[in-house]
C-alpha cells in the first residue's frame, strides 16, 4: 500500500502549500481529504470481500452494475494513461536539470546555449527509445517486481534532503532567499490544492489487488494495513511540502527538484534516484494500460497456437508504440508537472471517492441493517460521490483556464 501511494506526487507537494497560501491551510486540506481516503479503502476492501473479484473494475461491476463498471475501465485507462505523461514530465524534468549540472561543472566546455542533443526534446525520446521501449514490451514484466522498493527509497532521501537543504540554506549553498509567504486569497485557492493531495495520496486502484493477495483478509487488519499506509504517507508529504515551501516561498517548481542548483551533489544523488524509480514504473503502468485497452476495445481472435502469438505479439507492441508516443508528445508539450497532476486528480476522485460511495451505498441495500445505521452509511456513500463530483469539476475547470491563459 505504502509502495503504491509513493510517487511522482511528492514532487508536487511544496507546490501545493504554496498555492493553498500556506502550511495551516494545506495541512488542514490533507488531514480533511484523509477521512475520505481511509474510508475509500475501507470501504473497497470490504467490498471486495463481498465481491469475491480481484480487481478494482470487477468490484464495481460485481456491486454496481455492467455500465458503471465499464465507466470504471474507461476511467481507469484514462488515469493511467495522464500518470505515464506525468512520469515522463518528471523523467524529462530530472534530465534537464541533469545536463545543466554537467555543463554547470565545467565537464564540457562549451558555452550555452546547450546544444540540441542536450535539449530535452532530444534526451526525452531517447531515454523512451534506448530504455523504456525495451522495459515496456514484454508481455511480463516480472522482474520488475521488486522496483518499487527503489521508489519507495526514493521518496523518503527526497524528504530527508529537502528537510537538510532547509536547516542548512545559506549562500554557500547557493540557495535563494525565500519570499514572505502570503495568505490564501480566497476558499478557493485553499480547495485548489485536492487534486494534488488525491494524485499524491491515491493507491485505490491497487488495493483490491493489494487486498486479494493479502494472507489475513479479516477486515480489522486490512483497515489497519489502510490506516498505517496512510499516516506514514501524510508524513511524508507533509514532511515534504513543509519543508520544500519554507525554503522557496511561493516560488517553488510545480517539481521542487527544479528549484534546487543543479550542481548539488545531494540534489542529483535524488534526480538519479527518482529518475530511476520512475523508469522503471513506467512500463508497469502501460503493462496495466494494454491489459484495460484488450480488456475494453481488442477482441480476440481464434486461431491456431502460433498465429495468435504472432498477432498477440504484433498487437502489443503496436499497443506500446503508440501509448508512448502518445504520452511522450503530451509529456514534450505539457509546460509543468503541476497542468498534468491537476487532471489526474480529478480522475483519481472517480477511485478514491465516486466508485467507493457508490459501492457503499450499493452494499446497504443488499445487507440487513437497522434503518439508523442504513441511513448514516447511505448518507456517507452520497456525500461520497457529491465529494468526487466537487473534486472532478474543479479540476476540470482549472484545466481548462489554464488552457485558456
Amino acid at each position: 500500500m505504502l509502495k503504491s501511494a509513493l510517487g511522482a506526487g511528492l514532487l508536487s507537494f511544496p507546490w501545493a502549500f504554496g498555492r493553498a497560501g500556506g502550511a495551516a491551510p494545506a495541512l488542514l486540506v490533507e488531514l480533511g481529504s484523509l477521512v475520505f481516503l481511509v474510508s475509500g479503502l475501507a470501504v473497497l476492501g470490504y467490498a471486495a470481500a463481498l465481491s469475491a473479484q480481484p480487481t478494482y473494475q470487477g468490484v464495481v461491476r460485481a456491486l454496481c452494475g455492467p455500465a458503471l463498471g465499464k465507466l470504471c475501465e474507461v476511467c481507469f485507462l484514462l488515469n493511467l494513461f495522464m500518470i505515464s505523461v506525468a512520469l515522463l514530465r518528471v523523467v524529462g524534468d530530472q534530465l534537464e536539470k541533469l545536463c545543466d549540472s554537467l555543463y554547470a561543472n565545467g565537464t564540457l566546455s562549451l558555452a550555452p546555449p546547450r546544444p540540441w542533443y542536450a535539449e530535452q526534446r532530444f534526451t526525452l525520446p531517447a531515454l523512451c527509445g534506448l530504455v523504456i521501449f525495451p522495459l515496456s514490451v514484454p508481455r511480463e514484466i516480472g522482474f520488475q517486481k521488486y522496483s518499487s522498493i527503489l521508489g519507495t527509497l526514493a521518496a523518503c532521501y527526497l524528504t530527508l534532503v529537502i528537510i537538510l537543504k532547509y536547516h542548512l540554506q545559506g549562500e554557500r549553498l547557493g540557495l535563494p532567499e525565500p519570499p514572505q509567504p502570503a495568505r490564501a486569497s480566497s476558499w478557493a485557492s485553499i480547495f485548489s490544492v485536492i487534486p494534488t493531495i488525491c494524485f499524491g495520496f491515491q493507491c485505490h486502484e491497487a488495493c483490491v489487488t493489494i487486498y486479494s493477495s493479502m494472507r489475513n483478509q479479516s477486515f480489522s487488519h486490512w483497515l489497519a494495513v489502510s490506516v498505517l499506509s496512510m499516516l506514514i504517507c501524510l508524513l511524508i508529504y507533509s514532511l515534504t511540502g513543509l519543508y520544500g515551501y519554507l525554503t522557496f516561498g511561493e516560488a517553488v517548481a510545480p517539481d521542487v527538484l527544479m528549484s534546487y542548483p543543479g550542481s548539488d551533489p545531494l540534489v542529483i544523488v535524488a534526480r538519479l534516484l527518482f529518475g530511476v524509480s520512475i523508469v522503471t514504473i513506467y512500463p508497469i503502468v502501460v503493462l496495466l494500460g494494454r491489459s484495460v485497452v484488450r480488456d475494453v476495445w481488442v477482441t480476440p481472435k481464434a486461431g491456431p497456437g502460433e498465429v495468435a502469438a504472432a498477432r498477440e505479439r504484433r498487437n502489443r507492441v503496436a499497443l506500446t508504440v503508440a501509448w508512448m508516443a502518445a504520452t511522450l508528445a503530451i509529456a514534450l508539450l505539457v509546460p509543468d508537472i503541476g497542468k498534468v497532476i491537476e487532471l489526474i486528480g480529478g480522475i483519481s476522485a472517480f477511485f478514491i471517492f465516486i466508485f467507493p460511495g457508490l459501492c457503499l451505498v450499493c452494499m446497504t441495500g443488499t445487507r440487513s441493517l437497522g434503518p439508523h445505521k442504513r441511513a448514516v452509511l447511505v448518507a456517507w456513500g452520497v456525500l461520497s460521490v457529491l465529494g468526487g463530483a466537487f473534486v472532478c469539476g474543479q479540476s476540470a475547470a482549472l484545466a481548462v483556464l489554464g488552457l485558456l491563459r
